[in-house]
């Protein structure tokens, strides 16, 4: 598979144990022939990725906070464009899942640009993420991690569910809301888009919180208003989200306006369905992980140059309308952009005497910013059912990347669901300031009954 040789040196199964710790020699490697979070900085051989220099940290002038991203690359065109007819001769740089949406769908096709390494992150995190390399060890069962409350928690991985926790754990913003739409597509391309309102307040990588205010163990504070349509209007979901979620279980409430009462929710986790996707994704497809890692053993695999969704700031530019995106079996390929970047290939199995209706599935992990952008699901008989894209920007305000839109595959189906859509929003991205009680259940019942 083309793999680095860095990678080779790390292709390990989890086992559970913290006996794989990182040495100080290698750690040293961080912020000299390795970025601070722990990527290759230099390029590759044939210069089609180029080295990191530090990533986009400033914002252009005139930008104020919660405007749509300007994209730092509008005039560039494309370098060329995969698609059907072509793939073969492209077909180490791509996943399972694209190829099959390049065969699936005729109209599909994937237009390649210059690569950018555009990732960057706060000081705080770099410093804290070197500190992490030798600091950090696992829990038990490979669940969670212990030693660190800010940074990449492990920057030289060594074993399969290290890039998913610093997945999970990415830093996005300290406590921000932002408002997007979700539109479960139909083969014949129809939709009814429904509007979301999310707001998370981070304990983990906030920069912000005092150590006295953070949750041990805690992830993050997360709510969920549906605002359209009208007959969804009104629902709202609270959740509270731990690193190790064997420690801690997942917690979640949610508000229905026609009872007008706060309920329990347990089983808004794993593989249930997630909230008004049509059945398209479960509830740990949210950012194309999220959640629990206990049904899974994972192994990692190596590293491998892809063709993934990068750069995406046209994707989420407030010059289209999601009209201009919806198109039956898949998005408009016009306003998608891939460069070729180096990411961690994961592969999860599904643990014998639990369950999933995935029951294999492939992650594809950015190595600068340590973001999924790419997975491929497989159903119980082993086939390829489910594919999905998460189209990114780097977000210069944070700084840090962040998700722009998220599509959703079903082979099986023909349909697809695209989530995070933000073009026909006023704000992206807004920093709110909260408390405790703003995400506690009493909270939210008086949120539903204001």
């Amino acid at each position: 598979m083309n793999f680095s040789k860095l990678a080779l040196a790390a292709a390990l199964s989890i086992i559970g144990s913290s006996a794989l710790a990182v040495g100080a020699d290698e750690a040293a490697k961080l912020g000299g022939e390795l970025t601070p979070v722990g990527a290759e900085k230099a390029g590759n051989a044939d210069g089609t990725i180029p080295a990191w220099t530090g990533g986009i940290t400033k914002a252009p002038a005139g930008f104020k906070e919660g405007d749509h991203y300007p994209n730092p690359f509008a005039g560039e065109k494309a370098k060329f464009t995969i698609s059907a007819s072509n793939m073969g001769q492209y077909a180490a740089n791509l996943t399972a899942g694209q190829q099959a949406l390049l065969k699936k769908y005729p109209t599909w096709k994937m237009n390649v640009y210059p690569t950018h390494r555009t990732a960057a992150y706060p000081q705080a995190i770099y410093e804290a993420s070197k500190a992490n390399a030798t600091r950090v060890k696992l829990a038990p069962g490979g669940n969670g991690f212990d030693g660190a409350s800010v940074g990449v928690p492990f920057p030289i991985p060594k074993t399969g569910v290290e890039p998913m926790l610093n997945h999970i754990t990415a830093y996005r913003g300290d406590s921000f809301a932002v408002s997007n739409q979700q539109v479960a597509v139909t083969t014949s391309g129809s939709y009814t888009p429904v509007r979301f309102e999310y707001e998370y307040d981070f304990h983990y990588n906030n920069l912000r919180k005092s150590p006295a205010d953070r949750e041990d163990n805690k992830l993050t504070n997360f709510l969920q208003t549906v605002t359209a349509p009208a007959r969804l209007a009104g629902q709202v979901l609270l959740i509270h989200e731990y690193i190790n979620q064997i420690k801690n279980p997942r917690q979640a409430w949610s508000y229905n306006p026609g009872q007008r009462r706060v309920r329990l929710a347990p089983n808004v986790a794993y593989d249930n369905p997630g909230v008004a996707a049509d059945g398209l994704r479960t509830n740990d497809d949210f950012t194309l992980f999220n959640g629990a890692t206990d049904r899974y053993n994972w192994t990692l695999v190596g590293k491998k140059e892809i063709y993934v969704p990068y750069n995406s700031y046209d994707l989420g530019s407030d010059k289209i309308k999601i009209s201009d995106i919806i198109r039956p079996g898949h998005i408009n390929p016009d306003h998608a952009r891939y460069e070729l970047h180096r990411v961690w290939v994961v592969e999860a199995k599904l643990k014998d005497g639990t369950s999933h209706i995935y029951s294999r599935r492939t992650f594809y992990i950015d190595e600068d910013s340590w973001t999924i952008l790419a997975t491929d699901a497989y159903d119980g008989r082993g086939q390829l059912w489910r594919v999905a894209e998460q189209h990114v920007l780097q977000a210069y305000d944070i700084p840090g990347i962040n998700p722009t839109a998220e599509v959703h595959h079903d082979l099986q189906s023909g349909r697809y669901l695209a989530m995070g859509l933000v073009n026909e929003e006023s704000k992206v991205y807004r920093r709110i300031s909260r408390n405790a009680s703003d995400f506690s259940p009493s909270g939210l019942r008086s949120m539903g009954t204001r």
